[in-house]
């Protein structure tokens, strides 16, 4: 129905538009008590690029449309509120809520833009560019995310997938029975990804789900690492899962996993 909203729209007429879904929905790593279901509504009227170093591209020029940030956020607004009247919380910083009494499930629309990261003049990463209602944006690489998922389930017999949907379980019933704070469930998702394919080949869940717990507890202790190559990424490997502006720091990882450790009750 959103891909309806955008095509009933008149403004996005000829606009060139791709509407997906990202995140844990589309990996298959969602839960059903985080089943809201994040769309990116992708722009790709004008790319966004950055470089790595100084000279990597040469711009073309500067776009000169009508699809700036504001204008595709304002008439994504307006398309979502006559499909969705009443339904549609623009309230947040980046995405329009839609509450689930039209759609099977809650939805978070992102609008984005096409994005480029470039290393070289002929080499460079795909991704997303999210501009926020303050100006600020962000750099998303969903496609890497969906391929690294995949490529580790395919990798582990199918255990990798499953293995985040129950170490999500367990944050929603720590959190639910007042155990531990709410852990995001991108992050719980990143710490799952940088474990090794071998404790998913475990004979038993509770030996996986006990090696999950040990190496993040053990590999997150002390300071980030200075050298890139010992760092985490989050599942799309584009990004350092942790940083100064992440939501999350490596203590926040270990808080997570000794409350799970006690709450299994593997200190028994």
């Amino acid at each position: 129905m959103i891909r309806e909203a955008i095509k009933e729209h008149a403004a996005f007429d000829g606009c060139d538009l791709t509407v997906y879904a990202k995140g844990s929905y589309a990996n298959n790593t969602n839960v059903k008590a985080d089943s809201d279901v994040d769309i990116a509504v992708q722009c790709g009227e004008c790319i966004y690029w950055e470089e790595a170093t100084p000279g990597a591209h040469t711009s073309s020029g500067s776009y000169t449309g009508i699809w700036t940030p504001s204008k595709l956020r304002s008439e994504l607004k307006a398309a979502l509120e006559a499909k969705f009247s009443g339904q549609v919380d623009s309230s947040g910083s980046t995405a329009f809520r839609i509450n689930s009494s039209t759609v099977r499930v809650d939805a978070d629309v992102v609008p984005c833009f096409d994005f480029r990261y470039y290393f070289s003049p002929t080499s460079y990463r795909e991704g997303t560019k999210v501009f926020k209602k303050d100006g600020t944006s962000l750099r998303n690489y969903p496609q890497q995310q969906l391929d690294n998922g995949r490529a580790k389930n395919k990798r582990t017999n199918q255990y990798y997938k499953k293995a985040v949907r129950i170490m999500k379980r367990v944050e929603n019933a720590m959190v639910a029975e007042d155990v531990h704070r709410e852990v995001p469930s991108f992050f719980v998702e990143c710490l799952v990804y940088n474990c090794p394919d071998r404790i998913f080949m475990e004979p038993t869940w509770a030996k996986t789900v006990e090696g999950i717990i040990v190496h993040v507890w053990q590999e997150l202790d002390g300071p980030e690492p200075s050298e890139e190559s010992e760092r985490w990424f989050e599942v799309n490997g584009c990004k350092f899962l942790f940083h100064p502006t992440q939501a999350w720091s490596r203590q926040d990882g270990r808080d997570f996993v000794k409350a799970a450790w006690n709450y299994l009750g593997y200190a028994s």
